[in-house]
């Protein structure tokens, strides 16, 4: 009992940094893994990627003139991520370049630009911290707009959850039977971002779309049903975050990649053992051929 106590209980209890890194990625992955099972219905999930990197700029603004102030760089991250986003979305719809190449175009722009910026004043450590955060870091500010950005993205995905069920399964019937359609894609593109910003103060913004899409795709292996799907993806977010950090303080490795990495782990077992996965449709297929 005594060794159970310090390989999973004991650094979260004796540990303040440690119980704040918690709460913070718990909190993340309660917002950001439906918003990725979404995303992967949709066949968007690289364009969740695109706009991780997106932000980037803004986040950097904000770091350039305020330091390595949370808000700040928030709100800089935020507004980078939504002129990305409308703005592939516009060279999308008014050129012959598709979505995709826009998108791609957009964010590998953005990076870049990113980059340069937090360069210009900043050292390879404060890049580091920007490109890949620290959740380790996280203090009552960031929990506190961290839980803001969860509680906004519940309440939109409790009020717009049926359109956005409906987007997902067949768009252009939901923009015949009602006008919810572009505003309603336009809200989950909105929510992409806030919890992408939320998520780079603790992983970075390489790293944050890793909490969105791991679980989310894991998930898809074990239900096809939308509901399900999302309570599966939080609770592999959760798993995931116990493991990596707990992974982390006791191998002493970086929190951030420790988490996507465990989500990773989930990820490649699902494929294996999942009931959608390899293992179960290779047994089905047997069962059929000697029945």
């Amino acid at each position: 009992m005594d060794t159970l106590y310090g390989l999973l209980i004991a650094p979260f209890a004796d540990f303040a940094f440690m119980q704040r890194a918690l709460v913070g990625s718990l909190m993340l992955s309660l917002g950001a893994c439906p918003v990725g099972v979404f995303l992967m219905l949709r066949r968007m999930s690289l364009s969740g990627d695109a706009m991780a990197h997106a932000i980037l700029p803004g986040a950097a603004a904000g770091f350039l003139f305020y330091g390595l102030e949370i808000l700040p760089m928030t709100i800089g991250g935020l507004i980078a991520g939504v002129i990305v986003a409308l703005g592939a979305g516009a060279v999308s719809r008014f050129t012959i370049q598709r979505e995709d190449a826009s998108m791609a175009a957009f964010y590998l722009i953005s990076l870049a630009i990113g980059v340069l910026m937090v360069s210009i004043r900043g050292s390879s450590v404060d890049l580091m911290h920007v490109l890949f955060g620290t959740v380790l870091a996280l203090n009552n500010e960031a929990l506190t707009l961290i839980g803001g950005i969860v509680a906004v993205t519940l309440a939109s995905l409790a009020i717009f959850w049926r359109a956005l069920v409906a987007e997902c399964l067949d768009p252009l019937f939901l923009r015949s039977v009602s006008r919810m359609g572009s505003p309603v894609h336009f809200i989950f593109l909105g929510l992409v971002v806030l919890n992408l910003v939320g998520g780079f103060q603790a992983l970075g913004t390489l790293l944050s779309v890793g909490l969105m899409m791991l679980p989310a795709a894991a998930a898809r292996f074990w239900t096809v049903r939308v509901e399900p799907m999302c309570v599966l993806a939080v609770l592999i977010g959760f798993a995931s975050c116990i493991a990596g950090l707990l992974l982390s303080y006791h191998a002493s490795l970086p929190s951030g990649p420790a988490i996507i990495l465990s989500s990773g782990v989930v990820y490649f077992a699902s494929i294996l053992f999942g009931t959608r996965g390899i293992l179960r449709a290779r047994i089905i297929h047997h069962r059929h051929r000697t029945a």
